[in-house]
Formats: C-alpha cells, structure tokens, sequence
C-alpha cells in the first residue's frame, strides 16, 4: 500500500511513498536495535566526524532540498531556504557532541572515593514529524540523536514524506551506516506500532496539542521517554510607539509567511491603545499586496495551504467569524484558480474571548484585538491555553522587559515578528505547547537522546 504525494498547488502528483504495517515497523526497530550495540560503541569523536559530513553533504544539496521542501508543502523558495538552513545548523551544532556529552567529576567526596557522571545514548529513539517542516525538524532530531550515540527510525508526515527520503539518501551518502537511520511512513496506525515498540526507548514529536497529549500518554504507558511539542496561539503585542515599517514588515511575515503553517506564525496582534486604527490600517495595506502562487516562482510572497483538506478547515474558521459578526478588513480575494490557496484573511476589534483569539487555525488568517493598555494585553494572551511564542513591539525598554517577565510562553519576542531560537538554544513552549520536560535541540536534545549514570570509585591501598 502506499500514499501519494500532490505539490499543493498544482495539485499534481510528485511521488509516492510505501506505508508501513506493524510488520514493517517492527523490522525498522529491530534493524536500528541491531544497529545500536556497534554504533554507540564508535567514539563520540568518531560519530561527530559522521555528522561532520552529513552537514557538509546537507550543505552542498541544499537547494535540492529547499526545492522539494517548496514542491510537496508549497512553501515559497525563500521560506524553504530558510528552514533548510534552519536544519542544517542543528546538524552543525550536533558536531560539537564531544563536548557537549561531557559529565562530572569529584574526586575526593568521601576518604578515598571519587564519583563521576557521564552520559550514555539511550538505544532506539523515534521522530514523529509534522507537514509544516518537512526538512527542518527531522534535521532538529535526528543527527542529535544520533551523534549521541542512539540509532534513529523517523516517521515524516504522509503529506510530505519525499524530503525525508532525501535526506536519508544524503546521509547514506555521507557514509552513516546502515541501521543508524531508518524511515517508515504511515499514519496513526503507523505512530502507534512504533511507540508501542518494545525496542524503541524513547519518542520525539512535533504537531498540534491533541496528538502530542495522545502520543505522550501512549509513550509514557509503554515506559518510554518522550518530548511532544504541541499547538501554539501566538499574540504579538504592538506599543502605540512601535507602530512603524519594520513592525509591519515583521507582522505581516509573521502571520503570512508559510501560509500561516507554522507554529510560530503570529496568528493574533494585540493594539494596545492608540497603535489601533494606523497599525490595522497599514497592516491591511501590506497584506494586499502578497502575491500567491507556486512557492517555486521566486516572485511570489505566499504559497498554497497543504492541501484542499486544510483549506476547507481554515475556510471554515473565517466563514464562522463572519457569521458571528467579526469585522473583516481583508476578506481573501482572487487566488489561483488551481491548487489549495487561500488569501490572506485579517479581522479587527475581535472578541479575544471568541474563536478567532482562541482556536489554532493554522492558516493566513489574522486577528486584531484591541487592548486599553499593557496589563491588558498580557492579560488576554496569558488566558491562552497555549504558550509557544509571543511578541512585543515597542521602543521601550521597561515594556519589553515587563512583557518578558510577565508573558507565560517558552519563546518571547522583542521587536521580532518570529521568536525562532537558534539550534543551540531550547525550542518550545509551555502549558498545552509542550507535553514532557525537555525541548527540541539545544542543551534539552542532549539531555533527551542521552541519560546520566554516575560511577563511585574505590581503589582501597594494597599496602
């Protein structure tokens, strides 16, 4: 059986991929579970000069990359260079593994006793990736995974499954051996025989907050370590003194960049006081004059959503706004007549209590609220049962560090419309964004793909 796979906006086929049964699962566990023994074993300086040439052979096929990140999510070609790039520097940071494992040491801490800790890959980790990043959070998961020690199987969404065959065949090619990475496609089915693996030891997943709940409280009954980063609500606060082009640029790449397909798409704006009426007013401005089209053409500002599927529920979202009275500003308008586009959609003076202000729509569809001051605005973005990004907009510094402070999310903006930490900082957010203790790459990834035992040493005098 296989699926497959439509550029979005041709709606013409670009491939196929296999899916996988709980046989095929199984086969993919038991490889890497017999890849494991002679790979953790390798020197951790000798896995880093593994992960040295994969980022090398990333690095010469990137546009290769960027382009089928382009073709089968739909993304434009400056938004696919820029996740590649994105994937690659977390393969860059997984290179500094040699230092990165080191544990403690102290000697002495009782008479004639030293103690140390080191860290150790756990065996067989899982990724669980969504569309919205097809190249971007395998490369986030599995070259730190696997510089660690581990064997790595990843599951990419059935929506845009061939980037991930890419980068399989790139590491390949870069001499990773065999077993070390492994992909399996499929859907739940397919998620639930790999967690459900008695060889896999732990589980990475990226989507919205009701899968990532499921896939924690699966992980966690099967005994398993999991991190699960869930759906985001993005507010982005504007100070009547940050009302200017750059956060009006920022906003509106923000809120329409990747067709409003990522999880730090700024989806509301909260105009604090006076910011309202010309903040709305040039943010409509600017939103009218994105062009769409095929994400390949390097003239256009926005692509397709991922599919017709994904259209009718953003669709949906708008249709009831507009039902329920919101003001639209920006009510779509003409789009390609083939393919799965939506234009961008922006309401103002929204109900933050409403569904516009609530509910992930993960689309280009933008909210305004309107807040009477900074407590306000705090206020109604901390009710959120999200808590992935948020951002401020202002030339004051005490707002800023207030709204820091005060804000309940894991990545916080300051004049930044996406509040994107680099590989080497952690990546997630709080309350329903996230599902388990440890973050996407930085210091978190090394944590989650190793575990920490300590040996207490006595070599008691012959004499």
């Amino acid at each position: 059986m296989t699926v497959t796979v439509f550029d979005p906006a041709t709606q013409q086929p670009l491939g196929e991929v296999p899916i996988a049964d709980a046989a095929a699962c199984a086969r993919a566990a038991e490889i890497a579970r017999g890849a494991f023994p002679a790979w953790s074993a390798v020197p951790v300086v000798e896995r880093a000069r593994h992960i040295f040439r994969f980022a090398d052979a990333l690095e010469r096929r990137k546009e290769e990359l960027a382009l089928c990140v382009s073709r089968e999510n739909g993304k434009t070609i400056a938004d696919a260079r820029a996740e590649v790039r994105r994937g690659i520097e977390a393969a860059e940071f997984a290179c500094g593994m040699p230092s990165l494992m080191m544990g403690d040491a102290l000697g002495d801490v009782a008479r004639g006793i030293d103690c140390i800790s080191v860290r150790k890959p756990l065996g067989v980790c899982v990724g669980i990736t969504p569309f919205n990043f097809p190249a971007m959070i395998p490369l986030w998961m599995a070259p730190i995974a696997i510089a660690a020690g581990n064997t790595f199987v990843l599951k990419p969404s059935p929506q845009t499954p061939l980037t991930a065959e890419l980068i399989l065949e790139i590491a390949r090619e870069s001499g990773i051996p065999a077993g070390v990475l492994g992909i399996v496609h499929g859907g739940v089915e397919t998620v639930h025989a790999l967690i459900d693996h008695p060889a896999v030891a732990a589980v990475s997943f990226v989507g919205s907050s009701a899968v990532a709940r499921r896939v924690q409280e699966r992980a966690v009954a099967a005994h398993k370590r999991v991190q699960a980063l869930g759906g985001a609500k993005n507010f982005m606060v504007v100070m009547p003194d940050g009302v200017h082009r750059a956060t009006i640029d920022a906003i509106v790449a923000s809120a329409f960049g990747g067709a409003g397909q990522r999880c730090l798409a700024g989806s509301v704006v909260l105009a604090v006081g006076e910011a309202g009426d010309s903040l709305v007013a040039q943010l409509v401005e600017a939103a009218k004059g994105l062009r769409l089209g095929r994400g390949v053409d390097p003239s256009v500002d926005m692509g397709p959503v991922v599919s017709h599927d994904a259209r009718t529920r953003i669709a949906g979202y708008v249709e009831r706004a507009r039902a329920a009275g919101a003001t639209a500003l920006l009510d779509g308008g003409e789009t390609p007549p083939d393919g799965s586009f939506l234009a961008p959609v922006l309401f103002d003076r929204v109900d933050p209590h409403g569904e516009l202000a609530t509910e992930e729509i993960f689309g280009p569809v933008l909210a305004v609220v309107r807040a009477a001051s900074l407590d306000d605005a705090i206020a109604i973005a901390n009710r959120s049962r999200y808590g992935n990004a948020s951002s401020i907009f202002t030339a004051d510094g005490g707002s800023a560090r207030e709204f820091a402070a005060r804000i309940e999310a894991g990545m916080i903006g300051v004049n930044i419309g996406v509040a994107a930490p680099m590989a080497f900082f952690p990546f997630g957010g709080v309350k329903e964004s996230i599902f388990g203790d440890l973050r996407c790459h930085g210091k978190d990834a090394v944590a989650f793909y190793t575990q920490q035992r300590v040996v207490i040493t006595r070599w008691p005098s012959s004499s």
